[in-house]
């Protein structure tokens, strides 16, 4: 679906700068994107190589273990089916913390490894995502964050004059969002329990 997208943008503008005679322009733009994304991944693969490597450090010296604990009470409210034991906790948390501090892509192999623990507790029919998956899936697309690293990363990288202006906006958006994705996908929760219950009957 991406590919097709971006593949229809870069052909259209290809064949609008042929029609309007500026493929000049249409060069520059593939050099300096392109300058500008190697650039780019560079300064990102510095701020999560040293992100991915703390969490991982965390992870061993047993804090992530620790952190897990001291989220039971929020964990037990959004994953009431799983057990406070379970390893799939564990990512979870250190998902959340990472996502806490904007660290996405660092926080990536936690969140693929609480989906596959998930999944292990997922007594839904095959192909159909448990509703602790998909609470999992609602909280890391609305993506509570306190401090946005890669935005200002990002800000960093293209010359901002106040990188950090933006953490006040960011929290309040982020928390917004969160707030209004736990809540429908509780509500979608709960109207499926009731109607598994009326069905019953």
């Amino acid at each position: 679906m991406l590919n097709g997208i971006w593949g229809f943008f870069m052909i259209g503008g290809i064949l609008t700068g042929a029609f309007l005679g500026r493929m000049d322009l249409v060069t520059q733009a593939v050099i300096g994107g392109g300058k500008s994304a190697m650039e780019l991944a560079f300064t990102m693969a510095g701020v999560v190589a040293v992100w991915s490597g703390v969490l991982k450090i965390a992870e061993r010296g047993g804090m992530i273990d620790r952190l897990a604990g001291e989220m039971n009470p929020l964990l037990d409210v959004l994953f009431p089916s799983v057990p406070r034991r379970h390893r799939a906790r564990k990512y979870i948390a250190a998902n959340f913390a990472a996502n806490f501090l904007g660290l996405g892509w660092a926080a990536t192999p936690a969140g693929l490894r609480a989906m596959e623990e998930l999944q292990k507790l997922n007594r839904e029919e095959q192909g159909t995502a448990s509703a602790a998956m998909c609470m999992f899936l609602t909280v890391n697309m609305t993506s509570l964050q306190l401090v946005t690293v890669n935005i200002l990363a990002y800000r960093t990288e293209y010359g901002s004059g106040n990188p950090a202006e933006i953490i006040g906006v960011g929290i309040a958006a982020t928390l917004i969002t969160t707030l209004a994705g736990t809540l429908a996908a509780k509500g979608m929760e709960r109207r499926k329990r009731n109607g598994a219950a009326a069905s019953r009957f």
